[in-house]
């Protein structure tokens, strides 16, 4: 058999049209359905769906999470990417395209507290388990098979409609022999997919598709190889590697072989945090340097609450600002020590703004920490550095107050200017 029906997850014989158990027509087959270990589960449109599941007469709506007319899309559900929205697009453009749609303000806690639901859920699966965003994990289900009584693509069948009636939201599921293939496959067939994509048909697959579907090739580079002759993934495929360098530089041989499909990167459950960050979109454009640090101290305070919570701490910071003609200018510095205190986070970061502030008109700031380091390396102290301990002390007290009270209860006066 190589067939599976994805709404009982029974095995099925071939040429099943229908389920002979549940009668459902919800079929996926391949000839290596049940010998793949590699899964991508990517939930579909997370945030809206998170906010349809709690509001149910929006079902059938378009529904956009996102800022205010000056801010940008953070996520839109099926029927607004019907109109042509997309995530990122200016607020002003998605709501052109789509008038009528409902625009909520993101709940990034309801939205962490559902992906970590979901993620104990993948670790009921296997061990290996790697995260890559909120709403994105990579999984290696080799060996699992005699844990679960069932091979891995039956075992995910079941995890998607236990994700459907435990969390309410749902999942697309792409399973191939790597990392590389499982991502393209969980693409193909949104939402509630479940695509496969087998070694030995991959190349061909690929072949035909424009370059930008290999993760990674964005705009620009993208734009590059266009200039090169190569739109399409076959034309990479060609390159031996020698080619491939020299037209391409170092990285060229190994974009080659993405092309082709091929990917021996393990899934690795201990991959470090890339960054942290946080940004604001304003509702008017600023530009002094006294209208612009109330938002950075603001965001500043977010950016610590989450390494705090992830268990990081920034070894420097990097400022971002985009410009009314929609520029970005990135800035970045290191620090002395390793942090998660806002005060220090913002002294490091007022610096850089400092020298960025009356050059333009500003639409939006954020900050980030970068690199990532283990919290335990933070803010020790010394006898050199007793002030740090000082502020340390004073921190813990007010995120005491504010886990009882709320986050309103105590603010700092440079947040109120």
């Amino acid at each position: 058999m190589s067939a599976l029906c994805r709404d009982c997850a029974t095995a099925l014989p071939d040429a099943a049209a229908a389920c002979t158990v549940c009668g459902g027509m919800r079929i996926v087959r391949h000839p290596d359905l049940f010998a793949l270990t590699i899964a991508h589960i990517d939930c579909d449109a997370f945030y809206a769906s998170v906010e349809k599941r709690d509001r149910p007469e929006l079902a059938a709506k378009p529904v956009i999470v996102g800022g205010g007319t000056r801010g940008v899309v953070t996520a839109a559900c099926y029927v607004a990417r019907l109109y042509g929205v997309r995530s990122a697009m200016p607020m002003f453009k998605a709501l052109k395209a789509c008038p009528d749609a409902v625009v909520i303000r993101p709940d990034f806690e309801k939205y962490g507290a559902v992906a970590r639901q979901i993620r104990a859920l993948m670790g009921t699966l296997t061990p290996l388990v790697q995260p890559l965003s909120i709403d994105e994990a990579v999984l290696d289900m080799a060996g699992t098979e005699a844990l679960h009584g069932a091979p891995p693509a039956s075992v995910l069948a079941r995890f998607a409609l236990r994700v459907e009636r435990e969390a309410g939201v749902t999942v697309s599921i792409g399973l191939a022999p790597n990392r590389l293939l499982a991502k393209i496959a969980a693409g193909r067939d949104k939402p509630r997919g479940f695509a496969v994509i087998g070694a030995s048909e991959a190349a061909a697959l690929l072949a035909p598709q424009p370059v930008r579907l290999l993760p990674g090739i964005g705009p620009a580079l993208e734009r590059r190889l266009s200039g090169l002759g190569i739109t399409r993934l076959g034309h990479l495929q060609a390159l031996p590697d020698a080619e491939a360098r020299r037209r391409l530089g170092d990285e060229g041989p190994a974009l080659a072989r993405r092309a082709r499909g091929e990917d021996a990167r393990p899934v690795d459950p201990a991959r470090e945090t890339k960054s942290v960050s946080a940004e604001t979109t304003f509702a008017a454009d600023l530009s002094r340097l006294d209208e612009l640090e109330p938002h950075l101290w603001r965001l500043t305070e977010k950016l610590a609450r989450r390494l705090k919570g992830s268990g990081l701490a920034a070894g420097g910071v990097v400022l971002k600002l985009k410009t009314a003609d929609f520029r970005t200018r990135t800035r970045s510095a290191r620090l002395h020590g390793a942090t998660v205190l806002p005060d220090r986070l913002f002294v490091a970061a007022q610096a850089l703004l400092a020298r960025e502030a009356g050059s333009a008109k500003f639409r939006l700031i954020g900050i980030g920490a970068q690199p990532i380091v283990p919290g335990a390396e933070a803010d020790a102290g010394d006898l050199a550095d007793p002030e740090t301990p000082r502020l340390a002390a004073a921190q813990s007290a007010i995120d005491a107050l504010r886990a009882r009270f709320g986050q309103s209860a105590i603010a700092r006066g440079r947040s109120l200017r």
